[in-house]
């Protein structure tokens, strides 16, 4: 009997080892990675500059808490900062946390300005962790279900509608920020329009609120820059970080700027493992490493490919809703419920994960060669045209892929 607490659904295969964008399980068979530990894995596996990082991190010191002057999370900030364009960076362990800090920034930022019971503005759909207040800020019922009662001062919208923020701001003088993933990962790779989130940032604006962008999945370059706001070409006020952050240790970071700098004084949060030296040394490595060898631009191009070429090889396919996304960050919905297509990707020598029950997951590592992304091409379109083939019924209207 395993003494690990039963909340994960694992399935029945051991990872022992990987090298690039390929891993190998205990029994010596090759997989393509195309989930990179849910976006974690930015490097891929093994990547000789990480590993090379972090042994030496190793051999020096792990861990001397905050208590203590750390250069390297004064380097590693710096780094943050610059690719941010925001001014402070608060080093945490995860998404979940990064998060935290986000919403405790929004509530320092309201009661600084007079604001008793502050609000913030959030989406129907969204994931931002699993603590009790980012369940709290989620829209998934599923997420929130048996942990009420939930936490207050979260104003729920539909996602891309203007006009419902307009509303809530005209009648909710209590709100301070605006809270949303430019990209929904866990809800199925839902991107939102540039335009959408530039009407966003003007309301914040105009209204003084906070903007505050969750990168956490969809940030860290994988959609071809190193966030989603540069392509709307601005600064938000707040922007959480986390998973492919350090290439595979857990670190997180909540960065901010505008509005919202200096509002978090000496006493007002804290982390007895954020910043640790071990995690800063991978956040260093990752961060030159993309730099150096171009992954943004990877990212893009080799991202691209692989959606025109599922969308290409699922055009007008029957049970298609469609193929979006950007960069490698990837989704394909399907007009019925697919998890059973996890099992056979891993039969068929990939790695991917189903999400919001009908929608194929695709975050490769950004080393992903050309020759790799047409690779996962040629594996997953057979697997999800054979599952299709084989007529479970549909929950939706389907459509032709695009």
């Amino acid at each position: 009997m395993s003494h690990v607490m039963n909340t994960y659904a694992r399935q029945p295969v051991e990872f022992v080892r990987g090298q690039g964008a390929w891993l190998y399980d205990a029994a010596g068979r090759k997989y393509l990675d195309a989930l990179a530990g849910i976006a974690v894995n930015t490097l891929g596996h093994n990547h000789p500059r990480l590993v090379r990082a972090l042994t030496e991190q190793v051999g020096r010191i792990i861990h001397t808490s905050n208590l203590f002057q750390n250069p390297l999370q004064e380097q590693a900030a710096d780094r943050v900062a610059e690719i941010t364009g925001l001014d402070e960076v608060f080093f945490c362990n995860s998404g979940l946390e990064a998060n935290e800090a986000a919403i405790k920034v929004a509530r320092k930022y309201g009661h600084d300005r007079g604001v008793n019971e502050p609000a913030i503005i959030v989406m129907e759909k969204a994931f931002h962790g699993r603590s009790l207040a980012t369940l709290s800020a989620g829209g998934s019922r599923k997420v929130q279900a048996g942990f009420e009662p939930l936490v207050q001062g979260f104003v729920r919208v539909p996602l891309n509608d203007l006009e419902a923020v307009r509303q809530v701001a005209a009648r909710n003088n209590n709100v301070v920020a605006v809270f949303v993933e430019p990209i929904q990962g866990e809800a199925g790779i839902n991107v939102s329009p540039l335009e959408y989130l530039k009407g966003l940032k003007d309301i914040c604006d105009r209204r003084q609120w906070l903007f505050i962008s969750d990168e956490v999945q969809c940030g860290l370059g994988r959609t071809g820059r190193w966030f989603v706001y540069q392509h709307a070409g601005f600064l938000p006020d707040v922007v959480p970080l986390a998973k492919g952050l350090a290439g595979g240790v857990p670190v997180g970071a909540c960065v901010v700027g505008n509005r919202a700098k200096g509002v978090f004084k000496p006493g007002n949060h804290g982390s007895t493992f954020g910043g640790n030296p071990l995690a800063m040394a991978g956040v260093i490595a990752t961060i030159d490493t993309m730099k150096d060898e171009g992954l943004l631009e990877n990212a893009a191009r080799v991202g691209n490919a692989i959606r025109e070429g599922m969308a290409a090889g699922l055009q007008g396919l029957p049970g298609v809703v469609e193929v979006r996304g950007m960069g490698m960050m990837i989704g394909i919905e399907l007009d019925r419920p697919c998890g059973e297509l996890v099992k056979m990707g891993l039969e068929a020598g990939i790695v991917f994960n189903v999400t919001a029950d009908n929608v194929v997951r695709l975050l490769p590592p950004l080393v992903l060669t050309a020759d790799e992304g047409r690779e996962v091409v040629a594996r997953l379109a057979p697997l999800v045209r054979e599952f299709l083939s084989r007529g479970a019924t549909p929950q939706a209207k389907t459509a032709a892929a695009r």
